[in-house]
């Protein structure tokens, strides 16, 4: 594999520039806002334990390797950008289970491995966190870009979100049972994301009428989703263990 390859799959990038998708980089921003605002918050309620400190850096990183993806647009900066989303979301399921459910640690595992196993169908498939799939589309080249041409596939890589969207929805459902007050919160994320998730899907199918695309809003939208998620975690109790 060529870890310099140029990669093109988003519709704002007409060249191989380092500047050649300034709204889908500079809307990485909203990670490192969310993340700002996580840790401004844990501090104030003595909330800095290790697991919320990990949760806030990973959306720190999320922010800061998709800006590398979205300006070198390579594989290495590829897998700057999916490493620390798919981190986040393995963790943030472990952490959300804890809490919210008051799941035993050893019952964590389990779900854990689940959730680890999903995401390693996904990989084996093609699919990575910026849905880059470039070992098997010839099209993600640069010098191949033509915004006339259609995306890879017809949800633009975005079911390899799934898992993320059936763990929102389990713990929009969870929060909702128990009547934690996490609930709101988790509920206003899970809408977020479903927003952010169309608007990626759309990016490519909407070139011709709408050169800048959608991706840089699916980034802001998921900042604030992270944003939500954080103050959710860290205003609410701690479910006791059952």
């Amino acid at each position: 594999m060529d870890w310099f390859a140029a990669v093109d799959i988003y519709c704002e990038r007409t060249g191989p520039e380092f500047w050649s998708e300034p709204l889908n980089a500079l809307s990485n921003l909203s990670f490192i806002l969310a993340a700002l605002w996580g840790w401004i918050e844990a501090r104030k309620r003595g909330r800095t334990d290790l697991m919320t400190t990990i949760l806030i850096v990973l959306a720190a990183l999320i922010g800061i390797g998709s800006f590398l993806f979205h300006t070198f647009a390579n594989a290495w900066s590829s897998l700057a950008d999916v490493i620390p989303i798919w981190t986040f979301v393995a963790l943030f399921v472990l952490v959300a289970i804890r809490r919210i459910g008051g799941v035993r640690p050893g019952r964590i595992g389990i779900g854990l491995a689940i959730v680890a196993g999903l995401v390693a169908i996904l990989f084996a498939f093609g699919g990575d966190g910026s849905g880059s799939q470039t070992s098997t589309a010839p099209a993600a080249t640069v010098e191949a870009h033509d915004h006339t041409a259609p995306a890879n596939s017809l949800l633009n890589g975005s079911e390899q979100y799934l898992p993320a969207v059936l763990a929102l929805l389990a713990f929009a459902a969870l929060s909702h049972r128990t009547g934690h007050p996490i609930a709101p919160w988790i509920a206003a994320a899970t809408g977020t994301f479903m927003i952010s998730l169309t608007l990626r899907t759309l990016d490519m199918h909407l070139c011709e009428i709408w050169p800048l695309g959608t991706h840089f809003i699916w980034h802001i939208l998921n900042g604030l989703m992270i944003a939500l998620l954080f103050q959710g975690l860290i205003r609410s109790p701690i479910a006791k263990p059952g």
